[in-house]
C-alpha cells in the first residue's frame, strides 16, 4: 500500500509503456513539449471534461472524475465514467442518492487517434477501473476507449492478464521514479511521433553513440603556419 504522497499519475503508465526514457524525462526531469498529436489529444480531453454531467434512460455520465488507488499508488481522473442502472436485487453497484436500485460504474477513455498495436491505452483504462473498484468497493469487468479518428468505442475486458500487466507496470513506474535515473536514449521508428524528440535527441545521444568517435570527427585538423 502506498501513501498519498507517493501517488504517481495514471497517465504515466502509458508514457512508460511507450518509452521508459520519455516517462523519466516527464516525471523525473520535468520536461514537456507539445506537438500536433499531443495538442489534438489535449483538446479532445478538454472537450470531454467540459460537458456537464448528464443522464440518459438507465445511465448517468460523470466527467473528469478524480480517481486514486492506494494499492497501486496512482491518481488521476477518468474522462468519463458511465453509471449503468442495475436490475432490482443486483448488488455489484453503488447507491446514488436515495434511489432503490444500484448503479454500476464503467470507465471510458478518449483518445485522438486509432486503436494501437500495443495495449498502452488498455492498461491506462484498466488502471482507472482498478481505482474505481478500490474507491467504490465494486467489481468492474469492462470499459471502453473512444478513438477520435474512427469515432468508435473499443470495448475492453479487464481480464486477469490485463490486470496483471497493469499492476506490474504500476510497480515498474514506482521503481523507475525511485531510481531517480533516466534511461539512455534509443532511437526507434516510433520516436518520430514523440513530442519530446528534440529534447531527447535519440539520434545524437543514443546508446550506440560513442563520444570518443564524435570528438575525433569534430576535431579540427592540425594547421601548419609559415613564419
Amino acid at each position: 500500500m502506498y501513501s498519498e504522497d507517493e501517488f504517481l499519475p495514471i497517465s504515466a503508465l502509458q508514457h512508460l509503456k511507450f518509452c521508459p526514457r520519455q516517462c523519466a524525462l516527464i516525471q523525473l526531469e520535468g520536461l514537456w513539449s507539445e506537438n500536433r498529436l499531443t495538442a489534438e489529444g489535449r483538446i479532445l480531453h478538454e472537450k470531454a471534461h467540459a460537458i456537464q454531467p448528464e443522464s440518459r434512460p438507465g445511465i448517468r455520465l460523470a466527467r473528469a472524475l478524480r480517481l486514486h488507488s492506494f494499492q497501486m499508488g496512482l491518481s488521476g481522473q477518468a474522462d468519463v465514467v458511465e453509471f449503468i442502472r442495475l436490475p432490482a436485487g443486483s448488488t455489484n453497484g453503488i447507491k446514488l442518492e436515495d434511489e432503490p436500485h444500484r448503479w454500476h460504474p464503467r470507465p471510458v477513455e478518449y483518445k485522438r487517434g486509432r486503436p494501437k498495436k500495443d495495449n498502452c491505452d488498455l492498461v491506462q483504462l484498466c488502471a482507472q477501473a482498478i481505482c474505481l473498484e478500490e474507491m467504490l468497493n465494486v467489481r468492474i469487468d469492462s470499459g471502453a476507449v473512444f478513438y477520435g479518428k474512427t469515432r468508435r468505442k473499443q470495448e475492453v475486458i479487464f481480464d486477469g492478464s490485463l490486470r496483471r500487466q497493469t499492476e506490474e507496470l504500476a510497480a515498474d513506474l514506482h521503481q523507475l521514479i525511485e531510481s531517480r535515473t533516466t534511461p539512455p536514449a534509443r532511437y526507434e521508428k516510433k520516436c518520430g511521433n514523440c513530442s519530446l524528440l528534440d529534447l531527447c535527441l535519440p539520434k545524437v545521444t543514443g546508446v550506440k553513440k560513442n563520444i570518443g568517435r564524435y570528438l575525433a570527427k569534430a576535431k579540427m585538423p592540425d594547421t601548419e603556419y609559415e613564419l
